[in-house]
């Protein structure tokens, strides 16, 4: 089996890290001598935010009041994993990235850089609605209908000319799944479309 390369995106509250949880058992199923890396830019975020130098500091204010990361300090975090983590055998899975078009263009050089054969984009496809709804059901401190309005609101600003980047490059497999059924449909569909 080759060494893989997913890109996961989609609103928030769209099941990304579920499935993605579910993709990597039935990589490491099918062939256990191939390691994941997995980048989570939210992850790597919180990560971050635990930290207390003045850039910790500035990057938290802005999360605070409900803003979107620095393109520069995003592609900081995600392209250090690489450098760092990357050796070579592995199935590369990204989560969240990128939110911005030339964050897409600076993803794209890392693809090529490393050489990755045909990577796939998953596009977590779901409404406004059906996010908003699965959000506010979660009750975290953050989910509160105004946050949720922002972050969806930059999704369509942001996120989405970045996937229609990839969609249109002919190096990426661009699969959309409906991501409004429940779990195990999604899984099916997603098993289905990559071929897996």
């Amino acid at each position: 089996m080759e060494q893989k390369t997913y890109i996961f995106i989609g609103r928030s509250g769209c099941g990304k890290g579920t499935q993605i949880d579910l993709l990597s058992e039935k990589l490491k199923e099918k062939n256990p001598d191939i390691g994941i890396n997995y980048v989570s830019t939210g992850g790597d975020l919180r990560e971050f935010w635990k930290e207390d130098s003045y850039t910790h500091k500035l990057s938290k204010e802005i999360v605070d009041n409900g803003g979107l990361q620095p393109e520069f300090l995003v592609i900081y975090l995600w392209g250090k994993d690489l450098v760092k983590d990357m050796n070579g055998n592995e199935h590369l899975i990204f989560d969240g990235t990128p939110r911005r078009l030339n964050e897409a263009e600076v993803l794209n050089s890392a693809i090529k850089f490393y050489q990755r054969k045909n990577p796939t984009v998953v596009y977590m496809n779901v409404s406004r609605e059906w996010s908003t709804e699965r959000l506010l059901g979660r009750g975290r401190s953050d989910d509160d209908a105004e946050q949720i309005k922002k972050r969806l609101d930059w999704f369509d600003k942001d996120v989405i000319p970045a996937i229609e980047y990839l969609k249109n490059d002919p190096l990426y497999n661009f699969v959309d799944i409906n991501g409004e059924q429940t779990i195990e449909q999604v899984q099916a569909e997603i098993i289905e479309k990559i071929q897996l």
